[in-house]
């Protein structure tokens, strides 16, 4: 699974970092399943969850994410958000799958990160379930394969849908993000993005690429991963 290392937002000045549910759900999946799960980040060392995925944040905005308050008190948890391994130095040879986690702080360090595009395209190419979910998947509006083709072209994909950013930034009263995801991906021509009613679970597989729309579809987009490597 890769997250973002910390940042800071451009649009609000807030710390940002990986949305907790995004994390713990789909890593709760993969380990009832069996599977060991590594955590990578974009830079490596310690992650921050955002503020508002935190169950414990006094906004109570994620009180009811009982799975990752479940995830937080237990100390080999926190210690892999202390020691991410950066993505420079993951060998995609050692893993059978990727798992991209969204949040707010990929929008500014997965999009044009050219190591991770590389390293989810090594993945793709590989033949392996190859997963985005919510704001992660801003990666697929550049990532290429290594013919140079862009790797959605042709697809059917997922992510944060314009409908559910117009939902936050009136929420906080002000715009979070510097692009929408869905505003970009309906400008590439040749790939097909799709939508949900907002903040519904919906994940898609299409061939091995998985995409999930936001932090209610991680579960979903989890499950068809492991289905995928169950064949």
């Amino acid at each position: 699974m890769v997250a973002s290392s910390p940042s800071v937002s451009k649009q609000t000045g807030w710390p940002i970092g990986f949305w907790a549910a995004e994390l713990t759900h789909p890593l709760r999946v993969f380990q009832e399943a069996g599977y060991d799960v590594e955590l990578a980040s974009t830079e490596g060392g310690k992650i921050m969850m955002d503020g508002y995925s935190n169950p414990t944040d006094a906004s109570g905005y994620s009180s009811h994410d009982v799975i990752s308050l479940g995830y937080m008190q237990q100390k080999w948890f926190n210690d892999m958000l202390a020691n991410t391994k950066a993505i420079s130095a993951v060998d995609p040879k050692e893993y059978v799958a990727i798992f991209l986690v969204g949040g707010q702080a990929p929008m500014y360090t997965f999009r044009g990160n050219k190591t991770l595009e590389k390293l989810f395209a090594s993945f793709y190419e590989s033949g392996k379930p190859s997963a985005a979910v919510c704001h992660s998947t801003t990666l697929l509006l550049e990532a290429k394969t290594s013919k140079g083709d862009l790797l959605v072209k042709g697809k059917t994909w997922t992510g944060f849908a314009d409908a559910e950013e117009e939902f936050a930034d009136k929420a906080v009263g002000q715009k979070i993000q510097p692009y929408r995801i869905e505003t970009e991906a309906k400008k590439l021509s040749g790939t097909t993005f799709k939508v949900a009613p907002a903040f519904a679970s919906y994940a898609i597989a299409d061939g091995n690429l998985i995409t999930g729309q936001q932090q209610n579809s991680g579960e979903a987009a989890a499950r068809l991963l492991v289905a995928q490597l169950k064949k």
